[in-house]
């Protein structure tokens, strides 16, 4: 069976590094042409990520403390072009992937499936004010279109901007007014 895969080596990375590297295909392996063997006797294409997007994943200090973690544990010999994720030295595959991330919510005793995860990502972005084009470079989207025609409805409408200065405007004055009430 051949299933194809992004090549995710930590190339050089050490634990006490900023987490910051590329996820490509590894200088040994030419993208979309040669073939490893993965975990459970799966051979996997290796390629780069699809359409062509790669990019700069800025992570929280508490998402790199874990990857961080993971790295110690895993790679006690510093293995510098190790997978990411492995089983005994080699890639998963989309089924260990699939797999794993059902026992994983089995475990923690929910039921988002795994692509859920981008799209929480994405509006998690968008109500902390991120505008367009930061969530369409944070997910990868090859144009703004793309990240509109799937999120537009999260973005507040000017409606919900003008209500929201208004309330704000309306609690100042309130405050302040009763206040000069109490003063009396």
């Amino acid at each position: 069976m051949r299933q194809r895969t992004s090549g995710t080596r930590s190339p050089g990375w050490q634990p006490t590094d900023t987490f910051s590297f590329p996820i490509t295909a590894p200088p040994d392996i030419e993208a979309g042409k040669n073939l490893a063997a993965a975990a459970g006797g799966i051979t996997v294409v290796i390629r780069a990520p699809k359409y062509e997007s790669e990019r700069t994943i800025y992570l929280p200090d508490e998402v790199v403390t874990i990857l961080s973690e993971h790295v110690r544990l895993h790679t006690p010999n510093g293995e510098p072009t190790r997978w990411l994720f492995d089983e005994g030295g080699r890639p998963w595959h989309d089924n260990l992937v699939d797999y794993r991330w059902r026992s994983t919510r089995s475990d923690a005793e929910v039921t988002y499936k795994l692509h859920e995860l981008r799209h929480y990502f994405a509006s998690g972005l968008i109500a902390a004010g991120c505008d367009v084009v930061t969530v369409q470079r944070a997910m990868g989207h090859a144009s703004a279109t793309t990240t509109l025609s799937t999120y537009a409805h999260l973005w507040p409408t000017a409606e919900d901007k003008i209500r929201a200065a208004a309330s704000g405007m309306a609690a100042a004055v309130l405050a302040d007014h009763l206040g000069n009430q109490a003063v009396k």
